[in-house]
This record gives C-alpha cells, structure tokens and sequence, in this order.
C-alpha cells in the first residue's frame, strides 16, 4: 500500500482529507483558468457582444458534456472500491475499459457539439447579434472533446488511487499554454471567439497526453499498458451502473441552469453579459464545493471497499465541516470583492458590472448550501449508490427549478433576474435534507447487513 492509499485508509482524517483536497481544487481553479482566460480575453480584446456569444454556450455545454462526465465518477468508484477491497486485478481491468469508454465518449460528443450547436443555441432563444460568434465558438470547443474525455476520466483513476498532484501539475503547465494562445490567436491573428476555443482545445490536448503518460509509467494495477486496452464486460458493466445515474444527474442539473439561462436571455444582451460574469467567478467557489465532493466519493469509496463503515460517517463530518469553512470563506471573499472582480471580465458597461452584482449578492452568498449538498452526494456515491442521488436531484433541484420558472417566475411582480436566483439556494438546501436522510437510511442498511453477516460465520 503506497503512502497516498494510507492516508485514505488509516491515520488522522483532518490532514488527510486537506491534502488529498486542496490538489484538487487547485486543479479545478486552473481548469476554470481555461474559461475565464477566455473570458477576459474575449471581454477585453473583443467586446461585450463576444462575452456574451461564449457566456451563452455554458449551459448547454455542460448539459451535453456532464451526462459523459459521469462516466468517469464510475470509474473512480469502481477503482476506490477495488484498492480499498484489494482486488488488483479488478483495478488493472477498470483502468484499461477507462480509457476506450473515453475515446467513445469524446468522438460521440465531438459529433453532437459540432452538428447541433447552432440548433441548440437558437432552442435557447440566444439573441440573433450573438448567435453566429456563440455558434463558433461551441464548434470549436467541441472538437476538443475527446481529450477533454481523456483527462477526466486518468484523473478519475488517479484520484481514486490517492493521486491529486499529477492532475494538477500538468494542467498547471495547459493553463499557462491556454493563456500564451489566447492572446496569440486573438490579438495577432484577430479570431475572435475561434482563438480562444482553440486555444483551450490545444491545451487540453496538452493535459490528455502528458496524464495518460503518467499513468504508464505507474507501478501499481493503476498502470495503463496500450496493448491492454479493451472493454472488459463486467468492469463496463458496474462503470455504467454508476456512471449513467451520475451523468443522466449531472445533465438533468444542468437542464434547469438551461432554463435559467434562457430565461437570462430574456432580459438582453446586457444581463447576459454580467451573469456570463458573475457565472464564472461563482466557478471559483464552486471549485472548493466540488473538490470536497470528490474527496468525499473517494475516501468514503476505499473505506467502504475495506468495510472500515465506522470511518466513513468520520469522513463525511470531517469533509461538511472543511465545506463550511473554507467554501463559507470563499463566498465571502466572492461577494466582497464583486465590483472589482467583474471589472476584469466587463469594461465597457457598467450596467452589466451591477446585474453582474445582483447575481452574486443571491447566489454566490448561499453557496454553502450547495456545498453541503454535493458532500451528501458524495457519500452516497460512495457507498456504491448512483440511483438515488440521481433520483434525488431530479425531484429536488431540477423539479424545484423549473417549477419555479413555470410558476412563481411567469407572475409579472415576480419576472426579474433577482427572483429567478432565488430558486438556486432553495433547491439546494431542499435537495441537501433529502440526501443526507437517504444516506443514513442506506449507511444503517449496509452496516445492519455486514454485522448479519458476520454472526452468521
């Protein structure tokens, strides 16, 4: 057992969970650094007109890319299982169906984003002055997508086996490529929102190869061997049977933030450009809320594989508390500093700067909420359970979402961008009560059976 698999299965939690954790979110933060070096390069060099052309494909973007997405969750699950239970061999087969499962995933997408975006964006009700440069930019993106497949699904495997640093250290170095090449692509050879998209792809193209690379020279059953690769029937089997669930909810989620930003669209150009703003800078909350997620889904994984149940409940305390903190912390600075951070994005309107602002006083002020929600969610994946959290969501922040936009948001007292925003804290705090009393109810089931067991030998 190498020293990143001892901290997940034994000694103090606290420093454990940190250090497996605060990888992670430095790699998403870098990760966001792609978007929003778009972003401020667009916003700068290009005009508000071309922030809002890249603002309006991020919803439908994630909606398509977060069903594939949840392959991966399925495959770091089934990895921190199998090193927790000490089957090797099922380890050494999940890591080599990982990587064709993703090869599939990024042509299929790349397929959809390409012949579909313009439909999309026009289902959307993207304004006709911003569709055209929305439209390029989506297919230029989406051409990137199976690397993009590539990276998350190593960095699955890699964070199930203890790994947090190699995700960041490569995409620290992608980061820094994606942002030479946005100002080269735009400013030199004046693409617009073209350079920007490709830049992002060359980049992610960058952390694919050098992540697969790390994964070959590992010595462990985490190591990846070309002439191995192939779908193994029962690995595929238990990926998709926690992997569809996770992504079918993670685009069902971003069903309702598609509504939402049609809804956005609505109001004009103008909102467009201070949520497409606010959007990303709640990115960067967000990153410490999905970190502990993912921390939460592996820790409790190999613990649960090993049957160390008394662990678990620890892991989840310990991972809601660090939630509060450090994500509470995050809000703060967030909602503190909102003027001065959407100034970088935004020059040249200060009424998108204030509606910028209106979004982040609502949102990003609650995001705790969401936070303690995705660590439920964690715990649930975790445990091997990827049909409730899926079942969970839906009812809870997409029901609760959309239903709102059918109902409280068509009064016309009621249309304005401030209470659209309500329905993001309400779902959350909804969603959270739900799952936290479905996973003790599950966490109760699996532990009365393991000591059933037991008696009984």
């Amino acid at each position: 057992m190498n020293e990143q698999n001892k901290r997940m299965l034994q000694g103090p939690l606290l420093s454990g969970i940190l250090l497996y954790t605060i990888p992670i979110i430095l790699t998403s933060v870098l990760q966001l650094l792609f978007n929003a070096a778009d972003l401020v390069v667009v916003g700068r060099f290009c005009g508000s007109i071309s922030l809002a052309a890249v603002g309006a494909t991020g919803s439908i973007t994630t909606l398509i890319v977060n069903l594939f997405i949840g392959f991966s969750v399925g495959v770091g699950v089934n990895v921190a299982h199998a090193i927790g239970a000490k089957m090797q061999e099922t380890v050494h087969r999940v890591v080599h169906t990982a990587i064709p499962t993703a090869l599939v995933c990024g042509i299929v997408l790349t397929v959809i984003g390409v012949s579909c975006a313009a439909p999309m964006l026009r289902l959307m009700g993207t304004p006709e002055n911003v569709l055209p440069l929305s439209t390029v930019y989506m297919r230029y993106y989406f051409c990137g997508m199976t690397f993009n497949m590539l990276y998350n699904f190593a960095a699955s495997i890699l964070r199930a086996a203890g790994d947090t640093r190699s995700p960041l250290i490569y995409l620290t170095l992608a980061g820094i490529i994606n942002v030479i090449l946005n100002l080269i692509f735009v400013l030199v050879f004046d693409m617009n929102v073209a350079g920007v998209a490709l830049a992002t792809v060359i980049s992610q193209a960058f952390s694919a190869v050098f992540l697969l690379r790390t994964l070959c020279r590992r010595t462990d059953a985490c190591r990846l061997v070309f002439s191995k690769i192939r779908f193994h029937r029962s690995e595929l089997i238990r990926i998709v049977r926690i992997g569809l669930p996770a992504g079918i909810q993670g685009s069902l989620f971003s069903i309702s933030n598609v509504l939402v930003q049609s809804s956005i669209n609505s109001f004009g150009q103008v909102v467009m450009s201070g949520n497409a703003a606010a959007q990303n800078i709640e990115g960067f909350v967000y990153t410490t809320m999905n970190a502990f997620y993912q921390t939460t889904v592996n820790f409790t994984g190999q613990n649960v594989g090993a049957r160390q149940f008394r662990r678990v409940l620890k892991i989840i305390g310990v991972c809601l508390g660090c939630q509060i903190v450090i994500g509470g912390a995050a809000c703060f600075l967030a909602c503190t500093f909102s003027s001065s951070l959407l100034s970088i994005y935004i020059t040249d309107s200060a009424e998108a700067v204030s509606y910028g602002m209106l979004r982040l006083s609502i949102v990003c002020s609650t995001y705790v909420l969401c936070g303690i929600m995705e660590v439920s969610t964690g715990a649930l994946r975790g445990m091997g359970a990827s049909f409730a959290p899926m079942v969970i969501s839906i009812l809870g922040v997409c029901g609760i979402r959309i239903g709102w936009i059918m109902t409280v948001f068509q009064l016309p007292q009621f249309h304005t961008p401030n209470c659209l925003y309500l329905s993001y804290p309400i779902s959350w705090a909804v969603t959270f009560l739900i799952q936290i009393s479905v996973f003790l109810h599950l966490f109760k089931k699996q532990t009365g059976s393991l000591l059933g067991k037991q008696q009984t030998a």
